[in-house]
Order: structure tokens, then C-alpha cells, then sequence
């Protein structure tokens, strides 16, 4: 029989109006016993005020397993994220925030409720790209910091949206059970192991819904299957039937992108997935990507994802 460390507690704040989302997160890395996978034990505390409503509706009463006092001796409180991130917390939920012994780490919206309860004065904190205005006027004394996955500031964490949660849950794991641990909870979830926290959010969609309506859905389609091949702007024009002009101007009303700036975006993400599912050289991987050189792949990487493909290879290729 193997031996485990003990056992860690981690306490998830329950609120009204808390996501669903971001609680399952956090149910399915800390909250099943997996030590069949050489996963220690843990401890999960649903802790809240009493019962709470969460944001999606048909779920409604969640019940929790402690009250706001299992938080005090929890080595790692998770806040997740509300429906309404804006809404008060309760003055007794920012008290036990303040008064947590352990690392704290908001998950998404879950930012806001540590602005409320003043754990972000003075620290780097993140949270979903569409809220980081918002984030920075709820905390005024904070350096929030947009386009990364999660931020790391002493025992303060925060991660941006929906994935972006399961990334920095993930790196907690890692953080304190090491990189073997962390890989087989990511195996069970079916998910890559880890993403840096560097890394960029990822707002750009592939192809809205309006440019499949629109006069350059053959013109996007062809291009992608020809992205290793040094096709350009005035190619997709020309396919397209379009003026230079018109085209240009289309395109962009269609998928929200620039023509150039579109197929930039489809190369660095075919030498993505490249890097995640074969063993091909750097040099192979910019070839086949289009991007041609390994020291533009390099510095194409670097620049929308904040990594060299060295360590996105490392770090986001999918174990087996």
C-alpha cells in the first residue's frame, strides 16, 4: 500500500450567485479521491454563510459542508467567481478572507470579492479579459494585468476566465505536489497538465458565426488548408474575386480580424498544436506552419503567447 503526505485542506468560499463552474473546478482537482493515480488525498470544504443560490438557476441551494469558520485553518482558500461580480460580500466572508492563515486564490470574477475584501491592494491580479476595467476600478491599488492566464503575487492568486481557473488550479498542485501529481489529475480531467501563467488569454475566435453568412467563407476555408504554403493578403484577395479594398474591408467586417493579422493568428496555432502533438524540430514546426524560420516561430510565439516554443512544448503538451 502506497504512502501518502497528509492531507491538505483547501476551503472553497461559497457565496450568492457564485458560479457553478468555478466550484466544480475545484471539486474535480481537489475533490475526488485519486490516489489510485498516485494522487494524496485531500481534504474539500464548501464553506459559506449558510445556504446559497448559485448563478445558474437549476441548480439552486447549494448545501455547504462548514460554515465561514472552516476557512480559518484551510491551507489554500479558493474564491470562485459570481454571476454578478459586482455584487456586495457579505462583511462576515471578507472578515474570514482577512483573517485566512493559507494562500488565497480567486478564481476568474472571484478577483472582485478579493478587492472587496482588500487582498489585492498592492498586488498583480488578473481576471476575464472583458472585466479588467472593471477589476481596476474596484481595485484602485492593484496592478491588474491583462492578457495572462493567471497571476502569482505572494500567497495571492488570480486567473482569468473558465480555463484560465483550471490553469491556475492545476499550478497550485504542481506548485506543492509536484509536476508528476499535477499530470495525473490533468490526465483524469483530460486536459494539458499546465499552461504557464504567462501565457496570453485567448479572445480571438477562429471564425465568428457572421463569416460563415458572409462572401469569405470559401476564401477562410481555403486558406487554412494552405497555411504552410507562403500564401498572403493579396492571395486571399485574389481567391476571394474581391478588390484588394473591398476585400480587406469585408474580411474584417466578417471575422473582426485584419486580413494579415488573421492568418498571423491560424499559423501561430497550427505551430501549436504542432509543438502539442508531435516531435517535430522547431525548424519542422515553422516550416509546416508556414512561419517559416525557427526565429520567427520564436518570436511569433513570444509575442501572442508570452513563451518560447521550447518551454509551450515542455509545459502544454498533452502526457500519452
Amino acid at each position: 500500500m502506497r504512502y501518502f503526505p497528509a492531507m491538505r485542506t483547501v476551503g472553497v468560499l461559497v457565496l450568492p450567485g457564485s458560479r457553478v463552474f468555478d466550484i466544480a473546478v475545484a471539486g474535480e482537482v481537489w475533490g475526488i479521491d485519486r490516489r489510485d493515480s498516485g494522487v494524496p488525498l485531500f481534504e474539500l470544504r464548501l464553506c459559506s454563510p449558510g445556504k446559497v443560490t448559485t448563478a445558474l438557476a437549476p441548480i439552486g441551494a447549494m448545501p455547504a459542508t462548514h460554515g465561514l469558520a472552516g476557512l480559518a485553518d484551510c491551507d489554500l482558500v479558493i474564491v470562485p467567481g459570481r454571476g454578478d461580480p459586482r455584487a456586495p460580500v457579505p462583511a462576515a466572508a471578507v472578515k474570514a478572507l482577512r483573517a485566512g492563515r493559507g494562500t488565497v486564490a480567486g478564481l476568474c470574477s472571484g478577483a472582485f470579492t478579493l478587492a472587496a475584501a482588500g487582498l489585492l491592494d498592492g498586488r498583480a491580479a488578473t481576471t476575464h479579459w472583458r472585466l479588467f476595467d472593471d477589476l481596476a476600478a474596484a481595485a484602485p491599488k492593484a496592478l491588474v494585468r491583462k492578457d495572462v492566464l493567471f497571476t502569482e503575487d505572494g500567497p495571492v492568486y488570480t486567473s482569468a476566465g473558465v480555463l484560465g481557473c483550471a490553469d491556475l488550479c492545476l499550478h497550485l498542485v504542481r506548485r506543492d505536489h509536484g509536476a508528476e501529481v499535477a499530470a495525473a489529475i490533468a490526465r483524469r480531467m483530460v486536459m494539458p497538465p499546465a499552461r504557464e501563467g504567462g501565457q496570453r488569454q485567448y479572445v480571438e475566435p477562429l471564425m465568428p458565426v457572421r463569416a460563415a453568412k458572409s462572401g469569405v467563407a470559401s476564401t477562410v476555408d481555403w486558406a487554412v488548408a494552405r497555411l504552410a504554403e507562403p500564401i498572403g493578403v493579396a492571395d486571399l484577395a485574389e481567391h476571394s474575386g474581391l478588390s484588394g479594398r473591398t476585400f480587406h474591408r469585408t474580411f474584417l467586417a466578417a471575422t473582426g480580424s485584419t486580413p494579415g493579422r488573421w492568418l498571423q493568428t491560424r499559423r501561430v496555432e497550427l505551430a501549436q498544436r504542432l509543438l502539442e502533438t508531435t516531435d517535430l524540430t522547431v525548424d519542422r514546426v515553422a516550416e509546416r506552419s508556414g512561419l517559416g524560420t525557427a526565429a520567427n516561430l520564436r518570436r511569433r510565439l513570444r509575442a501572442e503567447l508570452g513563451v518560447g516554443p521550447d518551454a509551450y512544448r515542455r509545459t502544454f503538451r498533452v502526457a500519452g
